[in-house]
């Protein structure tokens, strides 16, 4: 298998002989999907069934957390299945010791359920998760009542938790709480999904606009376990005293952000590419990125198996302006592919991308000059100008995302290497694998 190497040197398709017809891909499905109906599972009165489900790092260590808190839960990773008892917003155990790894989204997901809840919640990380910030979230759950106690820096993994449902000075009145976003929008959505544990009622306001996209699919995913979030104006958001969540059974989503790899191959490899099951009415921000190869010049159709994105009828790719705020994961994406632009590349609306996995804007320029691209990077944005790179090794910095953006550059040039392939089992463990059995059939 291709991902169980040190290394992974990407077959280079250039000058190759071209065969006619369409390229069809599947994809995992979605880890932000994935993470959420784990977590809505939780807290429901009942057994719901996930279907579909992305099995990788950071749902396992999920997982992993949810049997620790003591939840019947039955796994089938061949079935894609996970069957997960909920205890209508109850902790079976109250207290514990979990591991989130370096799952960003079991780390704030889990962080605010069980600072809202009765119990004592020993919480820890891997180093990579110990350097990506909590304490927006943090600094909420202290606006309720909760205690934490920082074992190392405050604001960071790891630490404990313990919830004081007396501290609250306004008795059965709502409680009103405020989050800032600007440096991760899951610090609402945890709030919003652990919300139906405060017997009161929650009211949040919201501070800054960074993944809003990504507030939808967690307000929309509510809604179908069974609680309506109601809002007042654009920054407050409010769910009911009462409110509870129902089990049920729940298809997960194809991972959008796995697809715009394939997608990004269109122009590269001058075939058309379709993702089965991706459509455009799915919910996920990523979709947003497919629009941005279409104002490169690619077509773009959405077919009964999924979409198809075709390359430029003329051969020319085109370099754009694109504001990525909403769609950032494929900001490395369209990184890899600005080189083989017609024009300059400017990436914006990615200042919070430095506190992901790794320091993603530092990383993208960072690779780029290393295989000979001229590009600069601002407070929030990145140029790039038009080049063709030359062979190297791609340093990835545990970060899955540089892994499978960068490997689209060795499509078209020769001798690009990437370093650690297996730090794409956090989303996508196969995606080498799936690659190089795409490549065998041009």
């Amino acid at each position: 298998m291709a991902g169980n190497r040190a290394q992974y040197q990407v077959p280079c398709m250039e000058g190759k002989e071209r065969k006619e017809g369409v390229l069809q891909v599947t994809v995992p499905g979605s880890k932000s999907v994935t993470n959420r109906a784990l977590l809505l599972a939780m807290l429901a009165d009942g057994t719901s069934t996930l279907d579909g489900v992305l099995f990788s790092d950071d749902t396992r260590h999920f997982l992993d957390c949810v049997e620790k808190l003591g939840f019947p839960v039955e796994i089938d990773e061949k079935k894609q299945r996970v069957v997960v008892t909920g205890m209508g917003g109850k902790i079976p155990k109250k207290e514990a010791s979990i591991y989130v790894g370096s799952a960003g989204t079991a780390a704030r997901f889990l962080t605010a359920l069980l600072g809202v809840v009765e119990g004592t919640y020993h919480m820890d990380a891997s180093e990579q998760m110990k350097k990506r910030p909590m304490d927006s979230l943090l600094h909420s759950l202290e606006e309720l009542g909760t205690k934490i106690i920082y074992k190392e820096r405050e604001g960071y993994f790891p630490y404990t938790l313990k919830y004081q449902e007396d501290s609250w000075k306004e008795g059965n009145q709502e409680k009103t709480v405020s989050v800032n976003i600007n440096k991760s929008s899951q610090f609402l959505s945890a709030l919003l999904i652990a919300s139906v544990c405060i017997k009161e009622g929650l009211r949040i306001h919201v501070e800054g606009e960074h993944g809003m996209s990504y507030i939808g699919i967690t307000t929309d995913m509510m809604k179908e376990f069974g609680v309506t979030v109601l809002k007042d104006g654009e920054k407050d958001f409010y769910i009911p005293a009462g409110s509870g969540y129902h089990g049920l059974m729940y298809q997960i989503e194809p991972d959008v952000s796995a697809a715009c790899y394939f997608y990004g191959m269109a122009p590269l490899l001058n075939r058309p590419v379709q993702v089965r099951h991706v459509h455009f009415q799915l919910m996920q921000g990523d979709l947003g990125f497919i629009r941005l190869l279409e104002k490169m010049g690619c077509q773009v159709c959405d077919e009964e198996e999924g979409i198809v994105v075709k390359p430029p009828e003329d051969g020319i790719l085109h370099g754009i302006h694109a504001d990525m705020h909403s769609c950032s994961d494929q900001a490395i994406t369209l990184a890899a592919l600005a080189p083989f632009a017609a024009e300059e590349t400017v990436i914006s609306g990615i200042a919070h991308i430095r506190l992901q996995e790794s320091d993603r804007m530092k990383a993208i320029v960072t690779e780029l000059t290393r295989l000979g691209v001229s590009c600069e990077m601002g407070e929030d944005e990145i140029r790039i100008t038009p080049g063709m790179p030359h062979q190297g090794v791609v340093h990835t910095y545990d970060d899955h995302r540089m892994a499978m953006g960068f490997s689209l550059i060795g499509l078209k040039v020769p001798g690009i290497v990437i370093d650690d392939p297996m730090c794409c089992r956090k989303t996508f463990e196969t995606y080498f694998d799936v690659l190089d059995g795409l490549l065998e059939k041009i």
